[in-house]
């Protein structure tokens, strides 16, 4: 039995405390964290097994595997102690590990660890595979209903006002690495590519702003020596937070099940 605890109980965390606490098999729920404590007790008290409501950092005291699904500018206070304490850490803030890499080697010299869900995206455990060989490029086509990419540090840094867009328009080109910078609560899917594959700098990333589509689409492009790829999802936005796919907390919840499955399929 490992215990979770789970920073964050908005679109993704809130999902994700709820369908532990309906049980599952070789997990238990047992902390959660939020800005708000007030709140987070309230949006935990009809549970079956109410979890503890502690602060970001008191999470790694009392749980096996500390969950992740909070804003990137708190993801060091979360997961810095977890990996200090020898945890699991599960983030979904993947674009947030990017700058600060030195969280891996905390990890490394604690044995913790650091894993990255397959989260809105698809196709990680090819691209890892391909990785193995000699990959010579690998691309991230994003598209997006404007308003899931309203408040995005980029728009504002370059005056892009996305709700005035009405034919589908490129607002971003460059590399995995400076698109999570510049979109945080956007594409950690571009973060995740990058991890698994050639690095964030070789990664290539595309986002659209398209009116045209009513759900957040990434399509993966891959060339290497072992195989080409070509990789579509279209992930139905949360209703709470557009931001974000309502497949992703269902990612995190496959994942922590692989911690404990006898049988696990994937790499």
């Amino acid at each position: 039995m490992l215990t979770v605890g789970i920073a964050g109980l908005g679109a993704i965390g809130l999902k994700l405390a709820q369908e532990l606490d309906k049980g599952v098999e070789g997990l238990r729920l047992v902390a959660v964290a939020s800005r708000d404590a007030e709140k987070a007790r309230g949006a935990v008290a009809g549970f079956r097994t109410p979890p503890k409501v502690v602060d970001l950092a008191g999470l790694a005291a009392e749980a096996d595997v500390v969950v992740e699904a909070a804003p990137a500018a708190v993801f060091e206070a979360i997961v810095g102690p977890a990996v200090a304490a020898g945890r699991i850490a599960i983030v979904s803030s993947v674009g947030a590990l990017l700058p600060r890499m030195h969280l891996v080697d905390a990890a490394r010299a604690s044995g913790g660890r650091i894993i990255v869900p397959t989260g809105a995206l698809l196709g990680l455990d090819a691209v890892r595979a391909a990785a193995e060989g000699n990959v010579e490029s690998v691309t991230l086509v994003t598209r997006k209903p404007p308003r899931g990419l309203a408040g995005a540090p980029y728009l504002d840094q370059h005056h892009i006002d996305v709700t005035t867009i009405t034919t589908p328009t490129k607002i971003f080109d460059g590399t995995a690495r400076e698109g999570a910078a510049g979109f945080p609560a956007n594409v950690n899917v571009a973060a995740a590519l990058a991890l698994a594959g050639i690095g964030p700098d070789r990664t290539r990333l595309e986002i659209w702003a398209d009116p045209t589509v009513t759900r957040n689409t990434h399509t993966v492009k891959v060339e290497a020596d072992t195989v080409r790829l070509t990789m579509t999802i279209e992930n139905v936005p949360s209703a709470e937070n557009p931001r974000t796919g309502r497949i992703t907390p269902l990612s995190l919840l496959a994942c922590l099940r692989g911690l404990t499955a006898t049988l696990k399929v994937g790499s």
